[in-house]
C-alpha cells in the first residue's frame, strides 16, 4: 500500500517522478563507502553496476487531528529549470496520484515547504488552466508554511540573489534560485496563502515544526506524534548511506558541516524516542525508524509501505 498507519495517523505517498545521480553528489564519500553498504541500499537506493543512487520525487501527506497536511511539493510540470536538467519542463501525471488516492486537493488545510528549494515548493503551484501564463495555489484552500530564513535568503534581494558566483555553474543555480521563487514561492505570497514561521511551530496537537538547518539556512522537520512518533526530515538526508555515514554531506547542501551536525542531532532524537525518520526522497519504502550504533546509525524497520 501506498498508505501507512502512525499512530492515529494516516500517512499517503503521492510520488512525481523518480531519477538517478552519479555518487559524485557525495564528495567525501569513497567509492567503497557505497558497495560496502550494499546490504542497505541494494536494489532500492543504489546501483552497484552503475555507480548512480536512487532519488524519489515525493509529496507526503499527513491527515490527523481533522486536518489534511501537505509536506513538500515536488518538481511541478511545466517549469524551466535549466539549472537542474532533470527537473527542466517536467510533464508528470503527479495530480491524477491525488485522485488515485481519493484525497482532495481543494480539502487540503496545510502545506508544508520543509526548505525553499526547487523540488519542494513546485506543486505550490500550477499553470491557470484559463491563461495558462500565470501561476495560482494549487492546493486554493491551504494555507502555506515556509521558513522565514529560507525565504529571506531566496528572495530575490535576499543573500542567494546577492553573492556573486565564482564559476558557472554557481550563475546557474543562482538564476535557477530566482525561478524557483518566482513560480513557486512568490505567487502564494501574493495570494495570501502564505505563512512564515521561525522558531517553533505548532500546527495541531500532534503536528510541530522545528529549525534544523544547514541545508539550507531554514531547513526544517516535522514532528508527528500521534500515539506513534515519526519525523518528516525533507532533505536531512538524501540516502540510507548517510543513516550509516552520518558525517558524509551530499553536495546540495548550502553548509555541510551544519547540516552534519544537525543530521546528528535529529537522528539521535529519532533513534531515542523510536521515531520513524521519513525523508522527502527515499524510494524503497520511504523511510524507516533507527538506532545508534557506534559513531552512526543503523535501520531498525521500514515502514510498512509500499516499495518503489
Amino acid at each position: 500500500m501506498s498508505r501507512a498507519q502512525v499512530g492515529r495517523a494516516c500517512v499517503t505517498r503521492i510520488v512525481e517522478f523518480q531519477f538517478e545521480l552519479g555518487t559524485n553528489s557525495f564528495a567525501k564519500t569513497p567509492p567503497a563507502g557505497w558497495h560496502d553498504n550494499a546490504d542497505l541500499l541494494v536494489p532500492d537506493f543504489f546501483d552497484p553496476g552503475t555507480d548512480k543512487w536512487r532519488i524519489a520525487v515525493q509529496s507526503w501527506v499527513i491527515e490527523v487531528d481533522g486536518l489534511t497536511v501537505v509536506v513538500d511539493t515536488g518538481v511541478g510540470n511545466d517549469r524551466q529549470r535549466p539549472h537542474m536538467p532533470p527537473l527542466d519542463h517536467l510533464n508528470t501525471a503527479f495530480l491524477a496520484g491525488w485522485d488515485s488516492a481519493g484525497i482532495d486537493r481543494g480539502a487540503v488545510d496545510v502545506v508544508i515547504n520543509t526548505h525553499i528549494h526547487s523540488d519542494h515548493v513546485g506543486w505550490n503551484t500550477m499553470l491557470d488552466g484559463n491563461s495558462r501564463n500565470a501561476w495560482v495555489p494549487t492546493f486554493p484552500n491551504a494555507r502555506y508554511l515556509a521558513p522565514a530564513a529560507d525565504y529571506r535568503y531566496f528572495a530575490p534581494d535576499g543573500p542567494a540573489a546577492r553573492q556573486s558566483p565564482r564559476t558557472e555553474a554557481e550563475a546557474a543555480q543562482q538564476h535557477g534560485d530566482q525561478l524557483v521563487f518566482a513560480d513557486s514561492v512568490l505567487p502564494i505570497d501574493e495570494a495570501g496563502q502564505l505563512v512564515q514561521w521561525a522558531d517553533d511551530y505548532q500546527i495541531s496537537e500532534s503536528l510541530r515544526l522545528r529549525p534544523a538547518a544547514g541545508h539550507t539556512p531554514g531547513s526544517s522537520v516535522l514532528w508527528l506524534d500521534a500515539g506513534e512518533p515519526a519525523v518528516f526530515v525533507g532533505d536531512l538526508t538524501h540516502s540510507p548511506l548517510q543513516v550509516r555515514r552520518p558525517a558524509d554531506p551530499c553536495a546540495f547542501d548550502v553548509d555541510a558541516a551544519a547540516a552534519t551536525a544537525t543530521r546528528r542531532r535529529i537522528f539521535t532524537e529519532a533513534a531515542h524516542a523510536h521515531a520513524a525518520v521519513i525523508p522527502a526522497h527515499y524510494p524503497g519504502r520511504g523511510g524507516a525508524t533507527i538506532r545508534a550504533v557506534a559513531d552512526g546509525f543503523d535501520v531498525d524497520e521500514w515502514l510498512e509501505i509500499e516499495s518503489l
